[in-house]
C-alpha cells in the first residue's frame, strides 16, 4: 500500500502550459501518474501532451474526477492557485513554487486547512508512491518498491536517502517532502500517523533539518504514540553559528531549532539519527532486525 496517493489517483496540473509545468507533466505521465487535465488561465482549450487544458480548476472539476491537484505557478500567484483547487474541492493539493510571500501562505494555509484539504508545500518537492505514481520533481528512477516510509524537508537529501534505500533493497512506500519554508501545509507530524497505519510500512525515516521546531513536535508524538521504528537525520548541523544558511524555514529561535535540540528530542523519544545518508541505511535495518 501507500499513503496519499496511489496508481489510481488523478492528477491536475495547474500552471500545465508553462515550461516547468510542461516539463514535469511530461516527466509524471512516464512514470505513470495519470494527470487528467491541465490548468492555465486564458489557455483553455489547448492541449499539452494530450492532456487537455481549462481556464479555471471549477471548469476542470465540472469535467473530470479529479484528486490532487500539483501548482507550477509563479510565487506572487501561488498561494491564490492552491486556494482556487481547495475551494474547488480537490482534497489534496501539492504546492511545488518557492519564494512564495509568508503572509500570502499564511491566509492560504488557514483557509486550506479550514475546507479540510490537504496541502502539501510550498516550496517542496512533492510526493511520490514508489512504482506507482509521482506528484513532483522528484527523480522518481531512484524510488523502488519497499517498506520504508520517507518524510522530509530537503529536496536532494530526499533522493539521496531513496536512492540508498532502494539500492539496499529496502525500498519505499511513499516518500513525501515537505517543503523548507517556515510556513508550510503539512508537517512531520501531520504524517507520521498515516504511516503508524499503513500495513506495508515497517519503518519511516525522517529527514529534518537546523530551524523551526517540526521535528521536535514530531519526537514528542513518537514517543508517545508510534509503534514503529523510525530512524532520524537532521542536515545542517555543521551550520556555524550566527551565519543565514539555504531555506528560509532554518530559522533558530533561542534554544529551538538548534541541532542540539532536535537530537535530545529524537533521543528522548528512542529515534536513533544517522550522521551519513549512508547510516540511514544501517540503522534502518538494525531497527527491522529487532
Amino acid at each position: 500500500m501507500s499513503i496519499l496517493v496511489n496508481k489510481d489517483t488523478r492528477v491536475l496540473v495547474q500552471g500545465i502550459t508553462g515550461r516547468e509545468g510542461r516539463f514535469h507533466t511530461e516527466q509524471m505521465i512516464q512514470y505513470g501518474t495519470r494527470i487528467v487535465a491541465g490548468v492555465t488561465p486564458g489557455k483553455g482549450g489547448q492541449e499539452v501532451l494530450g492532456v487537455p487544458v481549462y481556464d479555471t480548476v471549477r471548469e476542470a472539476v465540472a469535467h473530470h474526477e479529479i484528486d490532487a491537484s500539483i501548482i507550477f505557478v509563479p510565487a506572487p500567484a501561488a498561494a491564490d492557485a492552491a486556494l482556487e483547487a481547495a475551494r474547488a474541492g480537490i482534497p489534496l493539493v501539492v504546492l511545488i513554487t518557492e519564494g512564495i510571500p509568508a503572509l500570502d501562505m499564511v491566509r492560504a494555509v488557514k483557509e486550506i486547512k479550514e475546507l479540510g484539504v490537504r496541502l502539501i508545500g510550498g516550496n517542496c518537492p512533492g510526493l511520490i508512491s514508489a512504482e506507482e505514481t509521482k506528484i513532483g520533481i522528484m527523480p522518481g528512477h531512484v524510488f523502488k518498491k519497499g517498506k520504508v516510509g520517507l518524510i522530509s524537508r530537503s529536496g536532494t537529501l530526499t533522493y539521496e536517502a531513496a536512492a540508498a534505500l532502494s539500492a539496499a533493497g529496502l525500498g519505499i512506500t511513499t516518500t513525501v517532502g515537505i517543503g523548507g519554508d517556515p510556513i508550510i501545509g503539512t508537517t512531520f507530524k501531520d504524517l507520521l500517523p498515516l504511516f503508524n497505519e499503513d500495513p506495508e510500512t515497517e519503518a519511516v525515516v525522517v529527514i529534518g533539518e537546523i530551524g523551526g521546531s517540526d521535528e521536535e513536535e514530531a519526537a514528542a508524538w513518537i514517543k508517545e504514540h508510534m509503534n514503529k521504528p523510525v530512524v532520524g537525520f537532521i542536515g545542517g548541523r555543521s551550520a556555524p553559528k550566527g551565519k543565514r544558511m539555504g531555506h528560509a524555514g532554518a530559522i533558530i529561535m533561542g534554544d529551538v531549532g538548534t541541532p542540539e535540540s532536535k537530537l535530545k528530542a529524537f533521543a528522548e523519544a528512542g529515534v536513533p539519527v544517522a550522521d551519513t545518508i549512508d547510516e540511514i541505511v544501517e540503522l534502518v535495518q538494525q531497527a527491522l532486525r529487532s
